[in-house]
């Protein structure tokens, strides 16, 4: 085996400009304290919210790949990563709100130790921004967990797909794994500081590949719709009747 050292992405960075940099590295603490905290999800999901997934065969055996499903909750990116292992669970980064997520010092070193999170900032996203999370994905072997809705439901239906997915992965071989998550508006909607109990069922479809798509504004809208489609047919798939309805608004 050749090896090929690099200096680390992040080197020199100031302390909380590293926190909020797509080139961060997880570091020796990082690691630690994001295996902890994948262990305590991972229980808290059987406990409280009794996960149950089907589809798992179609996980991807190592990365880069993107795990992709509907946003209705905080739990969403908790419970696909709850679902990886071994070094996917170790490269996973979850795309997450900057302004939500690390909009206080605090905020940002949970984002980033524990929940291994990179910021993507509404609404002035840059074109470099998205090249270095393509570059990431390919080059570091990295898996991404995102939901190209944008934003989570705050009815519990689910919205267009944005086309920052196919920014992503158009003219690229790598996976896309379409998830659908049932039962996590109910559990913890918007509206609500904490989350609640109550079961969450995760459906995950073959791996969708976009090789052969144009990376250009065409591609990534027809990425978007495709992608869409995938997401949109697990949870409408007749093996989901009685799970029961995630789009019914919650009682308080």
């Amino acid at each position: 085996m050749e090896w090929k050292l690099r200096p680390a992405r992040d080197l020199g960075l100031p302390a909380g400009a590293r926190l909020r940099s797509l080139n961060r590295e997880p570091g020796l603490v990082g690691v630690v304290v994001n295996a902890l905290w994948r262990r305590l999800v991972r229980v808290c999901l059987r406990v409280f919210h009794r996960l149950s997934v089907t589809g798992a065969e179609h996980l991807p055996t190592a990365p880069p790949f993107v795990l992709i499903a509907n946003h209705a909750s905080h739990l969403d990116a908790l419970t696909l990563a709850s679902v990886l292992r071994g070094r996917s669970a170790r490269s996973a980064r979850a795309l997450a709100a900057g302004e939500t997520f690390f909009g206080s010092a605090g905020a940002a070193m949970v984002a980033a130790y524990a929940i291994n999170a990179f910021p993507v900032w509404r609404g002035r996203t840059r074109q470099g921004d998205l090249a270095t999370l393509r570059a990431r994905l390919a080059e570091d072997g990295l898996v991404y967990i995102l939901f190209p809705e944008g934003t989570r439901t705050r009815d519990g239906t689910m919205a267009r797909f944005q086309p920052g997915i196919g920014a992503l992965v158009a003219g690229t071989d790598v996976p896309v794994v379409p998830c659908f998550l049932d039962g996590a508006f109910a559990a913890w909607p918007p509206h609500r500081r904490w989350p609640r109990p109550g079961r969450l069922r995760l459906a995950i479809g073959p791996a969708l590949r976009f090789d052969g798509v144009a990376n250009d504004r065409a591609g990534w809208a027809g990425v978007a719709s495709c992608c869409e489609s995938a997401v949109r047919a697990l949870g409408d798939d007749p093996r989901r009747r009685g799970w029961g309805d995630d789009r019914r608004p919650p009682t308080a």
